[in-house]
C-alpha cells in the first residue's frame, strides 16, 4: 500500500470515529428529551389524550424536513450542513420544556422534530459515503451508537429527574453540552462537495421508486421495534400479571440488546450480508414473537421480546445504506426512507393499542409476528449490485472530500 492510500485510508477511519460521535449526540439528545416527558406533560398541563397528540408532532415535522437535508448539503457541503443542522437538533432540546401549553408544545415538537430529522438525513448520508469507500460494513455500528447515546442521555435525564431537577434547567445544561460535542465532532467528518456542474437536488421531491422498497423493509422493522419499546412492560403486566418492576425490566433489556446487536452488527453483516443477515434476523424476530404471543410465563416473554429485538435491530442501519447506493442522489433516498421508518414510528404505539382495544394485546403482537415474517421475505430487496465499485481506491482514499 502506498503512503498516500495509508494517509488517507486514515483520514477515513478518523471520518468514521467522527461520525460515530455525532450518531452518539444525536441519541443522547432524543435519550434526554423521553425522559422528562412526564415533567413537560404537567408544566404544559395537557392530559394523555392531548400528549398522544403532541408526541406525534416530531414525526411529522421530521416528514416534512427531511426532504430538504440534501439541497441544504449541496449548498453549504456536507460537513457545514451537518455542523449547522446537528446544532439545531441539539438546540431545539429545550423547547418542549418551555411550552406552556398544548399548542406551544406542538409546535416545540414540530421543530424539534424538523432538525432531528434533518439532522439525521445528514449524518446518515456521510456513514453511507464513508461505507462505500471502506467496502466494509459500519451502519449497524453507527446506528449502535446512537443507542448507546440514547441510553447516556436516558441516564442523565433519569438522574436529573431522580433529584427533582427543573426540566428547563436540565434540557439548557444538556443542549449546551451536547451542541459543544456535536460541533467538536463534526470537525472530524468528510466535507464533501458538489461539483459545480452537479444539479442541485430539489427542495421537496417524492423519494424514488428504489426507496419505497427498500422503505418497506425499514417499516416492517420500526413497527416491530415500536411496539415493544412502548408496549412490552405493558404486556407483561395486563398479560402474564407481572410486577411493576419486571416489567419496566423487560423494556431497559430490550433497548440494551438492540444497542449491543448493532454495536456488533458490522462483522455480522461483512462475514454473511445484507441479504442474509436480514433473513436470519427475520427468523428471530418471528420466533420471537411467536414466542410472546405463546408465552406461559414471564421469562419466555421476555426471551420473546430479546429475540425480536436481536432480530431487527440490524435493520434499519442496512435500509439507509442500500437506499445510498441505490440512485444517484443518496440524501433523496435516504430522506424517502427514513420518512417511511420516521412514519412507522409514528403509527406503531397507536396501531398496537387500536388492535389492543379491539381485540386483545395478544392479538397485536401477532400482527407484529407477521410484519417480523416480513423481513425474511423482504430482505433481497437490500441486495446491492455493483459494490465493488464502491471499493476506495488510492486516488479516492487520498481526497477524503472527493465523491468517489
Amino acid at each position: 500500500m502506498s503512503s498516500e492510500m495509508a494517509a488517507g485510508l486514515r483520514q477515513l477511519k478518523r471520518a468514521r470515529m467522527a461520525v460515530a460521535a455525532v450518531f452518539c449526540v444525536h441519541g443522547a439528545v432524543t435519550g434526554s428529551f423521553a425522559t422528562r416527558i412526564p415533567w413537560i406533560q404537567d408544566h404544559a398541563g395537557v392530559g394523555a389524550g392531548q400528549l398522544g397528540l403532541a408526541l406525534a408532532f416530531p414525526a411529522l415535522g421530521a416528514s416534512v424536513a427531511m426532504p430538504l437535508a440534501g439541497a441544504i448539503s449541496h449548498r453549504f457541503g456536507a460537513r457545514t450542513a451537518l455542523r449547522g443542522l446537528l446544532a439545531l437538533w441539539t438546540l431545539s432540546l429545550v423547547l418542549p420544556s418551555l411550552a406552556p401549553n398544548l399548542l406551544t408544545l406542538c409546535a416545540a415538537l414540530f421543530a424539534f422534530g424538523a432538525t432531528a430529522g434533518m439532522s439525521d438525513v445528514a449524518m446518515n448520508a456521510l456513514g453511507v459515503e464513508i461505507e462505500n469507500r471502506l467496502d466494509r460494513s459500519i451502519m449497524s455500528g453507527l446506528h449502535g451508537m446512537w443507542s448507546a447515546g440514547a441510553l447516556i442521555g436516558s441516564a442523565g435525564g433519569t438522574l436529573a429527574a431522580h433529584l427533582g431537577s427543573d426540566a428547563r434547567l436540565h434540557h439548557l445544561i444538556a443542549a449546551a453540552t451536547l451542541t459543544a460535542l456535536g460541533l467538536i465532532a463534526c470537525q472530524g467528518v468528510l466535507d464533501l462537495r458538489s461539483t459545480p456542474e452537479e444539479e442541485p437536488p430539489p427542495r421537496f421531491a417524492l423519494p424514488p421508486r428504489s426507496a419505497l422498497v427498500i422503505g418497506a423493509i425499514g417499516f416492517c422493522a420500526v413497527f416491530a421495534e415500536g411496539a415493544s419499546l412502548d408496549w412490552s412492560a405493558v404486556y407483561l403486566r395486563d398479560v402474564l400479571d407481572t410486577s411493576p418492576g419486571l416489567a419496566a425490566a423487560s423494556t431497559t433489556a430490550f433497548a440494551l440488546t438492540m444497542a449491543v446487536a448493532r454495536l456488533a452488527g458490522d462483522r455480522i453483516v461483512d462475514r454473511f450480508g445484507a441479504v442474509r443477515t436480514v433473513r436470519v434476523g427475520g427468523v428471530l424476530a418471528t420466533a420471537g414473537g411467536l414466542l410472546v404471543v405463546l408465552a406461559p410465563h414471564p421469562a419466555a416473554a421476555m426471551g420473546g421480546f430479546g429475540l425480536i429485538g436481536l432480530g431487527v435491530a440490524v435493520v434499519v442501519p442496512l435500509a439507509f445504506a442500500a437506499a445510498g447506493r441505490s440512485g444517484p442522489n443518496p440524501s433523496q433516498a435516504i430522506a424517502g426512507v427514513a420518512t417511511i421508518t420516521y412514519t412507522s414510528g409514528l403509527i406503531a404505539p397507536s396501531a398496537i393499542g387500536a388492535v389492543a382495544d379491539a381485540t386483545s394485546l395478544v392479538v397485536s403482537f401477532g400482527l407484529v409476528t407477521a410484519l417480523a415474517l416480513g423481513l425474511v421475505v423482504g430482505a433481497g430487496v437490500l441486495r446491492t449490485a455493483g459494490r465493488e465499485s464502491l471499493k476506495v481506491t488510492p486516488q479516492d482514499a487520498a481526497v477524503p472530500g472527493r465523491r468517489p
